[in-house]
Formats: structure tokens, sequence, C-alpha cells
């Protein structure tokens, strides 16, 4: 066991973290954390996009569609921040270097998505949370005052009068007990306890269990997204590959295993979910059909590279025919209660990207809005600790206990975040 001293833990290496890492100033003395590698993240499988506000005039109605596909249970004020601070902040993501897909004039090409009254999308063909990754990880590994532990796990946090002085980390089967002014939990979200989810196994909740165990305040625990369409395959045991949204946005068409439309496919996520499950026990089927078979091949093999190229291995080409899809578990709405700048309820610590609740979700999450979220939210605790932290001092206390079974710690975890969710009224299908 030995101790390490830090200016600033971040937990986590998705989108949320490492855009917070980048906003710190470069005088701090930065760790950042990896459950896994690197880009074993959510952010690293992200298909659709970021959403972004066109301009000023469109706001106001971007507020409206984030408000709309939350069932108005949205915390109001968080989607105000969000939308008003998008441009800025993918604006610095590209000159990060992001290289968004442009149209023939070189602006931004704009696509749409459920539940968005305008094309307000930027993307990178189909695979926008893959880039986002790759230009986060290069810049953060070209920052000295960043450094970066893959393969690294979050025991828990540790405590002292309320206050939050750091994190017990285990690598490698050692104890690493790393003193920090701030923490910031960017650990992700709960698919990995969902027998069907697209995200990352590794993602189970560790950030929630440890504000379980040091009574850090939840807020709406029970919203949890189901996305419409993850390609079926009944022999797959492992994550469900995303159809992106993108794909009905683009002019994709919903089929009942008997050849008949039945939604409008750009309703907010959480209907066409009921809609294609209320479909499927009416047929006695385990799927519905997607379909882009009509569109062009050649724009289809471009603007969804790797849905084409990953469908094709699973034996569906879709220029063809259409993709059987199911919905599956997607997004966690709820999580670790912040304020506007990512503070918990437990002093100087944080949380950011799916493992927070923002309130800006609601009940069903705005498609591409979650990067969005990653980003606005990051940056704006990354302020907060810029300005405060020439204010903090390093605390220490003594760490007695040791930790040697990361599968016993994960477990415990698994146990503590399926309760807290089921006395909530979330439904989880472990």
């Amino acid at each position: 066991m030995k101790n390490n001293y830090v200016d600033v833990l971040i937990v986590g290496s998705g989108v949320a973290g490492l855009y917070c890492a980048l906003n710190l100033r470069n005088d701090l003395d930065i760790m950042v954390v990896s459950k896994d590698k690197l880009d074993c993240t959510n952010t690293y499988l992200a298909q659709g996009g970021i959403s972004v506000a066109r301009n000023k005039d469109d706001v106001p109605f971007f507020v409206e569609d984030t408000l709309k596909a939350g069932q108005y249970k949205n915390d109001l004020q968080a989607v105000k921040v969000l939308t008003r601070e998008s441009i800025e902040n993918v604006d610095y993501l590209v000159s990060l270097g992001l290289d968004v897909d442009k149209d023939e004039d070189g602006n931004w090409d704009y696509t749409k998505e459920g539940a968005h009254c305008v094309n307000r999308i930027v993307h990178t063909q189909d695979n926008t949370g893959e880039n986002v990754a790759k230009t986060l990880i290069k810049n953060a590994l070209s920052r000295n005052n960043i450094r970066i532990s893959e393969d690294t796990f979050l025991v828990d946090i540790i405590e002292k009068n309320n206050k939050c002085i750091g994190g017990i980390l285990l690598k490698d089967d050692e104890q690493i007990n790393v003193f920090a002014k701030c923490v910031i939990l960017a650990c992700g979200g709960i698919g990995g306890l969902y027998k069907n989810s697209t995200s990352q196994r590794i993602l189970r909740g560790d950030g929630l269990a440890v504000a379980l165990r040091h009574d850090v305040e939840l807020k709406d625990i029970n919203y949890i997204q189901i996305h419409p369409t993850a390609f079926y395959d009944e022999s797959d045991d492992e994550r469900r590959f995303l159809i992106s949204e993108s794909v009905r946005g683009e002019g994709g068409k919903l089929y009942n295993i008997n050849g008949e439309r039945f939604i409008d496919e750009l309703l907010p996520r959480d209907v066409v979910s009921k809609a294609i499950f209320k479909e499927m026990k009416k047929t006695n089927s385990n799927y519905v059909y997607l379909d882009v078979s009509f569109l062009d091949s050649d724009y289809l093999k471009n603007r969804f590279s790797t849905i084409y190229n990953k469908c094709l291995e699973k034996g569906t080409d879709i220029t063809k025919k259409p993709i059987k899809v199911s919905p599956a578990q997607h997004y966690f709405m709820g999580g670790i209660k912040v304020n506007l700048d990512s503070e918990t309820s437990m002093e100087n610590l944080y949380a950011v990207g799916e493992t927070a609740c923002t309130g800006i979700h609601g009940a069903n999450r705005l498609a591409s809005n979650s990067l969005l979220e990653g980003l606005v939210f990051s940056k704006r605790a990354a302020n907060v600790i810029n300005n405060k932290i020439d204010n903090l001092n390093l605390s220490k206390i003594d760490i007695d206990e040791i930790y040697k079974s990361r599968e016993e710690i994960e477990e415990n975890n698994r146990c503590l975040v399926i309760q807290a969710i089921r006395e909530k009224g979330g439904v989880i299908d472990d």
C-alpha cells in the first residue's frame, strides 16, 4: 500500500473526465484513472453526434425539444445552461482537433435525430464518439501536468468531516491511496448491470455505490433509458450493438415482421421503444425491422460506415436488406445529484457525465445530448476548481483497511446499486 498526492483526482476517461482535465489549469497536478483502457468508455461507442444550438435564435427551440423529450421533468435552469453554452464548447472541441463533417459549402453538416425540431447535430460520420475520444486522449497525453493510470479501479473515496480528500484505488492488486484537493467522479453509468445493454460491460454504477456508502445525495435513479434500436442477434450475449438514431434521422423506416409501418420513427426514444415492444408482442416476434436499403448504397457506406461494416460482420448488408432490431438499455438519466457547477452534496467532490444527474434529461434523454452534457458541465466543474483550489489544502488520514479483491468489491457495488434503483421503482433485468 502506498500514498500519492495530487491536486485533482479524476475517476473516468470518457468525454466528461478528459474534457474536465483539459479545462483545468496547466499548473495543477492532475491524475486521471481509467477502470480499463483509456478508450473503453461509452464515449467511444457514441455514434450519432453532438447536439448544438445552431445559433442564439435556436436556443429556445433546443430547450423546448429537450424538455419535451424529458416529459418536462427536467431541471429548466440546467437545460438553459446546456443549450446556451453548447456552441462555445463544441467550438473548443473542434479547436482541440475534432474534424466534424461539413457540407459542400464548408459549414458544419447538421443532421437530425428523434424529437429534434431542426437539424442541429454535428457528427463525424457515424463514429462521433470514437473521434471525440481520440481527440481528447491525444490532447490529454500531450499535457505534462496530466498523469493517466489505466486498469485502475476506484475502491472508495476518502472522506473527512464530509469533505472528500481523495480516493482509494487498486492497480495490479496494489492499493494506492490518492489524497487530493478535489475529486471528480466521471466513471460512467450502469449499463453493465443489464443483460441487454449497449453500454460497455465494465460500467456498473461504481460512482453510485461510492455515493450510497457516503450518503452523497442521488437524484432520479429510476430514470433509465431504453434505446429502441439495438442490433438483434439471438446468439450474442455480449454488449448489444447500437443502431444509431441518426439512421432514422436520415430516413430509416421501422416495420414489423409483416412489413407494416407502425410508428413515426422520429418520436422520442421512450415512445418508439414502447411501440416496438407492443409490436413485438402483437406479432409474437423478438425483433422488428429497420430499413434503409432504399437509400443510395454509396451514401450509406460513407455516412454509416461503422454500422454498415458491423452489420456486415453479423451477416446483414444494410444496403440490401433491413436490420433486425429490438430495444436495449442505453442510458442512465439519474445519478449523483449535482448543481450547475457539478458540485455534489459532499464538499470538494464533483460528478460529471453519466455518473451525475444534472437534471437536464428529465425522464428521457433527447438524442445526442449526452456528449454535450459531458462537455458543458465538466468545463463548469473545471472553472470552479480553477478558481477555488488555491485556497484548499491537502488533507491526509491514516488508511488502515487493506483492499485486495476487486471482484468482491464490484459484486458488493452491484448489489448495492441494484437494490437502491429497485427501491426507487427502477427496473433492472439482471
